[in-house]
C-alpha cells in the first residue's frame, strides 16, 4: 500500500515538474518569436494553448480520480466514519460555484458558444464531475 502510494506520488511530482518546465520553455520561445509573429488564424492552436488543454485534461483526470479512493473505502467498510463532511460540503460548494461561473460566463452569440464550450470542457468535466462524485461520498 504505502510503497505504491510513494511511487505514485514521486511519479506525479516528476510529471508536474516536467509540465512546468515545458510550459516555461514554451513561454520563453513565444516571447522570442513575438518580434517575428505572423498573422495566425483564430481557429489554430499554438503550443501554449495546446499545453493548456493537455494540463486541463490531466488535471481533470487527477481531480476525478481523487474521489475514487474515498468512494472505494466507504464501499468496502460500508461506513462513512472518519469522513470530514465539512471538507466535502465546502468542496461541493466550490465545484458548484466554479462550474456555474463557467456556464454563466458563456458567450451569448451562438457561434462563439460551441468554441467556448470546447475550450472549457476539461474544467467543466472536472468541476461538475467531482461534484457528482461528492454527492455519492456524502
Amino acid at each position: 500500500g504505502s510503497k505504491s502510494l510513494k511511487s505514485f506520488c514521486i511519479t506525479w511530482i516528476v510529471v508536474c515538474i516536467a509540465l512546468c518546465v515545458i510550459l516555461l520553455c514554451q513561454l520563453l520561445l513565444r516571447n522570442q518569436d513575438q518580434s517575428t509573429v505572423m498573422e495566425r488564424s483564430n481557429n489554430s492552436l499554438d503550443m501554449i494553448e495546446m499545453s493548456g488543454f493537455i494540463c486541463g485534461y490531466i488535471s481533470c483526470v487527477f481531480y476525478l480520480g481523487s474521489r475514487f479512493p474515498q468512494l472505494y473505502k466507504n464501499f468496502r467498510r460500508k461506513s462513512t466514519e472518519g469522513t470530514s463532511y465539512l471538507l466535502f460540503a465546502l468542496a461541493m460548494m466550490g465545484n458548484c460555484t466554479y462550474g456555474l461561473s463557467l456556464v454563466l460566463k458563456m458567450p451569448t452569440t451562438e457561434s462563439f458558444r460551441a468554441l467556448y464550450f470546447i475550450h472549457h470542457l476539461p474544467w467543466l468535466i472536472g468541476s461538475f464531475g467531482v461534484l457528482f462524485l461528492d454527492i455519492f461520498v456524502s
